[in-house]
């Protein structure tokens, strides 16, 4: 039941049995006094006794509606059953209650008095906004958060919160926790992070594996059915050269796995050999065929690369306390074929230079589906991914944590999706882009050669900071070295996580270790200093 409803029940009950002991109490004071008087005077007291009881039930009920929800919705809940009640012949009026713009106006306002106003003139009803907002002040109720509610013109009305119940709320939330929000049960499929197969994790994979984490955190604690995917670059035509490359280089791969310390290099060095020897470049192409064909020997060379750079990941997610599932290119690479045959079939593809593409109403450039040498592109897997995920997993609402520059990418894949009916409309696609992680010099952030950096270098250097910073405080005199080295862990991967999800999501960020270890203002370092100076 909504706390609106639950209180208006219990004020209706409460009112009912009022007016019966009104008229018990009328009848024994009155004229008409009755013959026995005990009696009624002991009914009258059971009555009071209900009364009592139901006045304590709405009080304990409106006191854990406004401990459990936010101090808005209360507000909002307050001001709409006042506004109900003054005027009952308003269907469907929305409550207007928000935060002030400054102190000297209170903690919140509510501005419902002028949109009445304008209603009732458009009924023939002349009410100043002023005088709508004294009727509505006179009837809301709502003690144990409101101090103080003060009109100004032309009919704002300002609310001041009462201090203890800030206390009282915090106090309310540490002893029973905070409950998620009632919000309808979905499907919610996250795809995000997703790194390529043979290279290392870097900075730029950073902010899409901890929004994605987090907004996968918020939507299982409001009690939604989240699947999280990890959609890695695991096929292609680039697989081709890193197999042929595993061959030469560890040619008893069949019956061992090749032991790849550095993937990075094992990438570059087939890529150096791809572009410069001929002869190699065409064995890479005849490797991708079989692959493609599942050729076993090929596939397994294939496998130990995936492997390798899966351990690799796996350790990163570890590190930042990262769940979600691998679902790869290569996942979808028969549910693709299968796309494309239909899609043919359907006569919705247009030859374009080899190509072949679709055209996505109020998109200006198509969609290329099949290259010109027969190979698929990200739109098409795009595409099979969405189909599977509403299709096979029954998505209600696809989320693809990814940066801003790929917005009309998605745009116009999400629009060829619903055109093609693979996404009913009422399936909720979003996209939640953000904006690139720079460096101090305000560029994209870089090694000083120039390089990408490096996710596992770059949680190494904050271990390195964050031991030193809590050295600097002495925590290593007083802390046991198992102790030590978990708060390093917290303070250097909580440092990161809050630095990126503390700025708007939308913008670029400059990433500082300084300002991230900094023990003042909004910091991670400081919030767990507070934290622990609570415990």
């Amino acid at each position: 039941m909504e706390p609106v409803e639950s209180v208006k029940r219990l004020k209706t009950l409460y009112d009912e049995v009022t007016k019966e002991v009104d008229a018990i109490e009328n009848s024994i004071h009155g004229d008409t006094l009755p013959q026995n008087v005990a009696f009624m005077q002991a009914e009258n007291e059971k009555l009071e006794y209900r009364i009592n009881i139901l006045k304590r039930h709405a009080e304990e009920l409106t006191e854990i509606i406004a401990l459990q929800g936010s101090i808005l919705n209360v507000l909002q809940d307050a001001f709409s059953l006042a506004i109900k009640t003054v005027f009952p012949d308003l269907e469907n009026f929305q409550c207007n209650v928000t935060r002030s713009t400054s102190e000297k106006f209170g903690d919140y306002q509510c501005n419902s008095a002028m949109n009445i106003a304008q209603v009732m003139r458009q009924r023939g009803l002349r009410m100043s906004p002023l005088e709508i907002a004294e009727k509505i002040v006179s009837n809301v109720s709502c003690s144990l958060v409101i101090e103080s509610l003060d009109i100004a013109k032309p009919g704002f009305i300002n609310v001041k919160v009462k201090t203890d119940f800030y206390s009282q709320r915090v106090s309310y939330l540490l002893n029973k926790g905070v409950k998620p929000p009632p919000l309808k049960k979905r499907k919610v499929i996250v795809d995000f992070s997703s790194p390529n197969v043979a290279k290392e994790m870097h900075v730029g994979h950073l902010r899409s594996t901890i929004i994605g984490e987090s907004i996968c955190r918020l939507l299982e604690f409001s009690g939604n059915d989240v699947l999280r995917l990890n959609h890695i670059g695991d096929w292609g035509t680039q697989f081709g050269m890193l197999i042929a490359h595993l061959q030469d280089k560890y040619p008893d791969y069949i019956e061992k796995s090749p032991p790849i310390q550095n993937l990075q290099e094992f990438y570059k060095e087939s890529k150096k050999r791809f572009d410069s020897d001929e002869a190699f470049k065409k064995r890479a192409y005849s490797c991708v065929v079989q692959l493609q064909n599942y050729e076993p020997n090929i596939l397994k060379a294939w496998k130990q690369i995936c492997d390798v750079t899966r351990n690799e990941i796996g350790k990163i997610y570890e590190r930042l306390d990262i769940t979600i599932i691998e679902r790869g290119e290569s996942f979808y690479q028969e549910r693709m074929k299968t796309l494309v045959k239909e899609l043919e079939n359907r006569g919705v593809l247009v030859e374009d230079e080899g190509r072949k593409v679709l055209f996505v109403e109020g998109i200006s450039v198509p969609l290329t589906i099949v290259k010109s040498d027969g190979s698929y592109m990200y739109s098409t897997s795009d595409l099979a991914a969405i189909r599977q995920r509403v299709e096979e997993e029954e998505g209600d609402w696809l989320i693809y944590v990814v940066d801003a520059g790929q917005s009309l990418h998605l745009e116009s894949v999400y629009k060829a999706a619903r055109s093609l009916g693979f996404c009913p409309p009422e399936v909720q696609t979003d996209h939640a882009a953000f904006g690139l992680v720079l460096g101090e010099d305000k560029k994209k952030f870089k090694t000083r050669s120039g390089d990408t950096v490096k996710l596992a270098e770059l949680l190494d250097e904050g271990l390195q900071k964050s031991l030193q910073k809590l050295k600097e405080k002495k925590r290593d005199e007083v802390l046991t070295p198992e102790e030590l080295k978990s708060a390093q862990e917290a303070v250097a991967y909580g440092c990161i996580k809050y630095a990126d999800l503390s700025h708007n999501r939308l913008h670029d960020y400059v990433f500082s270790f300084d300002r991230m270890l900094d023990d003042r203002g909004n910091s991670a370092v400081y919030l767990l200093y507070s934290l622990v100076r609570i415990r």
